[in-house]
């Protein structure tokens, strides 16, 4: 039997003002600030981390916030949507939730499940899908509870320049099983109980351009560095230019455009958030890797300033 990984690990996205940022993922959506830090390769912007309780892999979204950056383009080569899941029952709670905050959505339905459209502030889409599968979060913020609260994600919709190209990757590269077709899209599905529902569109939505409300990368779960050395070797078996491996602190990560266009990481579970915070504090204080902390004071003076903060109405 082939090499599976159990799905999606994280997903990279580009924004604009980090404060609200912070206000619509912590604020609204309820996910915990789990690692505040900066881009390693760009250390003058932040690097931030949603998840749940303890940032598990399958449950975070990563953010470089670029206030004055260029406004992006959803469309082929990306992630085109990312799919979080909540409880089974939740759906009222959140479209009540939506409505508080102004926050304009939609319905659709997909392989037969009903789905609320979003975008946040800068311009990602976004759905909520209730799903058994997946531990409920034990994070509670700002209203939103444990019963209710995101479990992490439901899966992505990846727009490719070349469906059938990407389709082939997903099953016989990475080992992602197809569970049916469905107008213009493809499902396919992974081995975790969280992040393993991929849908994969095969009509073309015109030619992303990376800037800011677009998803930068998706990554993929490995289990550990040996591990993802495998998955090195099998995917340059397979014709794929790979990134020899990054310490990204909190995991290691190595990179490849797929022919789809779409930029795929392939990361590791381990060592995870509390390698340098206590679980309770996590997410609490600026964290920097030991080669940047000499530039500490200098980057705290560069850095705007960001607080998690519960939201009112009348805040929004």
């Amino acid at each position: 039997m082939g090499k599976k990984t159990k799905g999606i690990h994280h997903i990279t996205a580009i924004v604009g003002n980090p404060q609200e940022n912070v206000d619509f993922y912590a604020g609204v959506l309820g996910l915990r600030l789990v690692k505040k830090t900066i881009n390693f390769d760009d250390p003058g912007t932040y690097h931030f981390y949603f998840g749940n309780e303890a940032g598990k892999p399958g449950t975070i979204i990563t953010f470089f916030p670029w206030p004055d950056g260029r406004r992006g383009k959803i469309g082929d080569g990306q992630v085109g949507v990312t799919t979080y899941v909540v409880p089974k029952g939740a759906m009222l709670f959140w479209e009540q939730r939506l409505e508080k905050f102004h926050v304009p959505f939609s319905k659709q339905e997909r392989f037969g499940e009903q789905y609320l459209r979003l975008s946040d502030p800068h311009g990602l889409e976004i759905e909520l899908v209730e799903r058994e599968e997946g531990d409920n979060s034990q994070w509670s913020f700002g209203g939103v509870t444990s019963d209710v609260a995101i479990k992490g994600f439901g899966g992505a919709v990846l727009f490719s320049a070349d469906p059938e190209k990407t389709a082939e990757l997903l099953e016989n590269v990475l080992g992602l099983e197809q569970a049916g077709e469905e107008g213009e899209y493809i499902r396919f599905r992974s081995t975790s109980d969280i992040g393993n529902v991929v849908d994969l569109k095969t009509s073309s939505t015109g030619r992303g351009q990376v800037g800011v409300g677009t998803v930068h990368h998706i990554a993929w779960r490995t289990e550990n560095d040996e591990d993802q050395l495998d998955w090195k070797e099998r995917i340059e078996k397979h014709g794929y230019q790979v990134t020899p491996v990054q310490d990204r602190n909190y995991f290691h990560s190595i990179y490849f455009r797929e022919y789809g266009k779409i930029l795929f990481e392939m990361a590791t579970d381990p060592p995870g958030f509390a390698i340098d915070e206590e679980p309770e504090k996590l997410g609490e204080n600026l964290m920097l890797p030991e080669w940047y902390e000499p530039y500490r004071s200098k980057l705290e003076q560069m850095l705007p300033s960001i607080q998690v903060r519960e939201l009112d109405k009348t805040q929004k």
